[in-house]
């Protein structure tokens, strides 16, 4: 597969998957539940070939790595995704979202120096420092609400309160997120690049889950197919082009992970994120302001930066610890039900 066409799947199939995600939530906020429930019950389908075996007769195939491995990554994991789904419903903007979440790399820093002892340079810390910082200052921003949905503004009224419990939400599923790295990090190193078999089965496991959240998901279902407006809704078909792009995004991006560095994919998926953020603000009109720029514009810069920072360290580092690196993205972006 040709490079640029794996780039362009990123981009493109990437920054589709949010754009319908942000049209389907802003329909209606309150279908995270169904939304996490469909991603999941899709991508296991999708997968489930792959892992079955049909002589003599259908059964699952060999598992590369123990069942028990995987429950623990798929308790962690469900709970993230279903947390990311559901912030919207709080009065978050997903342009705060998409800024929140580069966080991200400050949680697996983090995580990196307690639990596997990893060690970074002052620039690698002052790069992340600078992410942090800006994530600080777009949260506290407060959007200008549009014309169309005067709402939105997180600070209107009793708002506040849910637009605080949304942040708690995100910083939870960041935490998660980390943690799940970490889990997924270990497992592979283990027992080798088994990335398909994780997919499947922490999606197809976590699927008994939403027993407890029949209601929700049954709201979020029939919501799904009702017309908005007395027009016919539009709501399947968004959510078809919500679950088909997130397939081309997460090929494009295992593509991509096995043809260059993860500092590079960190650079392709960074600059994902900007697109995303300026396309959301441009086609939804969400609110913008210029404390919520500043914060993106750090966050940015401070990617790249330590990215940079991150390339010279990995070079140098070559042929002396093999992993080094302390970048811990590459398990967690194989994982589709995460928005990245």
């Amino acid at each position: 597969m040709d490079f640029s066409f794996v780039v362009t799947c990123v981009l493109g199939g990437c920054c589709s998957n949010v754009w319908a995600y942000e049209a389907l939530l802003r329909t209606e906020p309150r279908i995270g539940s169904a939304l996490t429930f469909c991603q999941m019950l899709f991508i296991a389908l999708q997968q489930l070939p792959s892992h079955l075996s049909w002589t003599p007769l259908p059964r699952l195939k060999p598992r590369q790595v123990p069942l028990s491995r995987w429950l623990l990554q798929v308790v962690v994991f469900a709970t993230g995704s279903l947390l990311n789904n559901l912030v919207y419903a709080f009065h978050v903007p997903l342009t705060v979202q998409i800024v929140f979440r580069s966080a991200g790399l400050a949680i697996s820093m983090l995580f990196g120096r307690l639990l596997l002892r990893k060690h970074y340079s002052f620039c690698q810390l002052l790069a992340v420092a600078l992410v942090s910082l800006g994530v600080i200052i777009a949260t506290l921003s407060r959007p200008l609400p549009n014309a169309s949905s005067p709402s939105m503004s997180p600070f209107s009224g009793e708002n506040a309160t849910q637009y605080a419990l949304g942040i708690a939400m995100l910083t939870a599923s960041l935490f998660l997120t980390g943690i799940l790295g970490i889990l997924q990090e270990q497992t592979y190193q283990k027992y080798g690049p088994c990335w398909r078999e994780g997919i499947f089965y922490t999606h197809a496991l976590s699927l008994p889950a939403f027993l407890f959240l029949v209601p929700q998901v049954k709201y979020g279902l029939n919501s799904l197919s009702e017309a908005s407006n007395g027009d016919v809704s539009s709501r399947p078909y968004l959510l078809v082009g919500n679950l088909l792009s997130q397939l081309v995004c997460v090929s494009g991006v295992n593509q991509l992970t096995s043809r260059v560095s993860s500092v590079s994919t960190q650079v392709v998926l960074t600059t994902r994120k900007a697109i995303s953020l300026v396309f959301s603000v441009w086609w939804f009109g969400s609110g913008w302001n210029v404390q919520l720029g500043l914060g993106a514009s750090m966050v940015f810069i401070g990617s790249l930066w330590y990215t940079r920072i991150n390339a010279v360290v990995e070079t140098l580092s070559k042929g002396t610890t093999p992993h080094s690196s302390p970048m811990l993205q590459t398990p967690s972006k194989l994982t589709p039900g995460k928005r990245v």
